[in-house]
């Protein structure tokens, strides 16, 4: 290849992932963004010319610029690929997986897919949903019926047991905290009437009690005001399927997490695998919606985040930002 190659003619278009950044790569040939940049990761049409690219609109992903492509099975937002030697433990998951980037949201348990990588050296990116190879939907029926594992069902495969045995590990965890909050809450119903009120509701967010008494009446706010505490922007909430729950979505960076807590901005589940790893992250039942964006931000850090809730959309800026 000569360096005349790597030159793109006078108003070509091409289909390349972002990733952040002001650099666009495919294999060998790289661009210098100019002008606008997305306000999140994701695949967009490029109009490029020489050395420089310029944002078009976005676009969907294409087989055609990935390279090394693999198939697996997801693992939260870690890919487990086909033929690997899978050790099933939970902990042991991050060191047996590869992060998978710009994953679609909204995909069920136990998704098979393909993924790529736009260079030789780059992370992998989520391409497509892959057909199922035959007993997924079993599997999906065993965890749903809460069966202990899948011995029982035929051509399981080591992926895909890690998988089942990942998720069926993060509902029991789900289901030991709730039980424990709700061994709390019955102790402290019996101190909650001998509390006083703070004065001003408005005046005493900045203070946790302050911020729980909020939950009770305008939970949004509360929860907009511990996530800020923390580091994290609120985005949304909405009520889950138990009664006394709710689910919420907020931003870290330009990254959005969703996690369930109850009406007193305790963590119930947190959207993320928070076993230690040896990482030194401390995970208890004290964990709330101040600490959560810490714990995350260190997972970032040590390469050891798991997400287990995939949530798509967009803030509230305009739809692109300039940089």
């Amino acid at each position: 290849m000569s360096w005349r190659d790597l030159l793109a003619k006078p108003g070509e278009t091409t289909v390349l992932p972002w990733l952040e950044g002001r650099t666009l790569r495919s294999g060998e040939r790289i661009w210098e963004i100019e002008g606008r940049l997305p306000r999140e990761p994701g695949w967009f049409e490029w109009n490029v010319g020489g050395k420089k690219a310029t944002l078009s609109k976005p676009a969907a992903p294409i087989e055609e610029v990935l390279q090394g492509i693999v198939r697996g099975y997801l693992i939260g937002d870690r890919l487990v690929v086909d033929g690997a030697n899978v050790n099933p433990e939970p902990a042991k998951i991050s060191e047996q997986s590869e992060p998978v980037l710009l994953i679609e949201p909204g995909l069920d348990r136990f998704a098979r897919v393909v993924a790529g990588r736009i260079s030789e050296d780059g992370e992998l990116l989520f391409l497509r949903q892959d057909f199922p190879l035959g007993p997924e939907e079993e599997v999906l029926a065993a965890y749903r019926r809460q069966a202990p594992s899948v011995q029982a069902i035929k051509d399981v495969t080591p992926a895909l047991d890690a998988a089942f045995r990942m998720e069926t590990w993060q509902r029991a965890e789900a289901a030991r905290r709730r039980a424990e909050l709700e061994r709390q809450r019955a102790e402290e119903e019996a101190k909650r009437e001998q509390e006083e009120r703070r004065a001003a509701l408005a005046q005493a967010l900045g203070t946790g009690v302050g911020r729980r008494q909020m939950a009770q009446v305008d939970f949004g706010e509360a929860a907009r005001a511990a996530l800020a505490a923390g580091g994290a922007r609120y985005v949304d909430h909405r009520n889950s399927h138990t009664r006394g729950e709710m689910v919420v979505v907020f931003q870290i960076d330009r990254r959005q997490f969703e996690c369930v807590c109850d009406m007193q901005l305790r963590i119930i589940d947190s959207g993320i695998c928070l076993i230690g790893h040896g990482t030194g992250i401390k995970y208890d039942d004290r964990l709330t919606m101040e600490s959560l964006p810490g714990v995350i931000r260190q997972a970032i850090r040590e390469g050891r985040l798991v997400v287990f809730r995939h949530v798509g959309g967009q803030d509230d800026r305009d739809d692109y930002e300039d940089d």
